[in-house]
């Protein structure tokens, strides 16, 4: 709860990934409580992933129950946010969630 970093997101049900950061006020911990929370943590993919859940009569968070969480990396409360952002966009390119994945940006 009192560390930022990056952080993966990994469909169990289909393997798709998410790339994901946490920094300044909301940490790791509170970043993954609002994907339990709305299933998507304001991601757009997600969202989309939530919408066909209700569309099909389920919650929508239904789909978040596939979801696997994994820290990649952790940075100390001073690390600037541009710090978090290149390791960030790392893993992204190093993934290919963006190509193969959850990541639309």
């Amino acid at each position: 709860s009192q560390v930022q970093g990056i952080y993966l997101i990994t469909d169990a049900s289909n393997g798709k990934q998410y790339v994901g950061k946490a920094y300044g006020a909301e940490q790791i911990l509170q970043r993954w409580r609002s994907y339990v929370q709305d299933g998507h943590g304001g991601n757009r993919a997600l969202r989309e992933l939530a919408k066909i859940s209700t569309e099909a009569g389920g919650a929508k968070t239904d789909h978040a129950r596939h979801f696997v969480f994994s820290i990649l990396r952790v940075f100390g409360p001073s690390t600037s946010s541009s710090v978090v952002d290149k390791a960030e966009s790392h893993y992204k390119m190093a993934l290919m969630t963006r190509e193969h994945g959850l990541n639309r940006n």
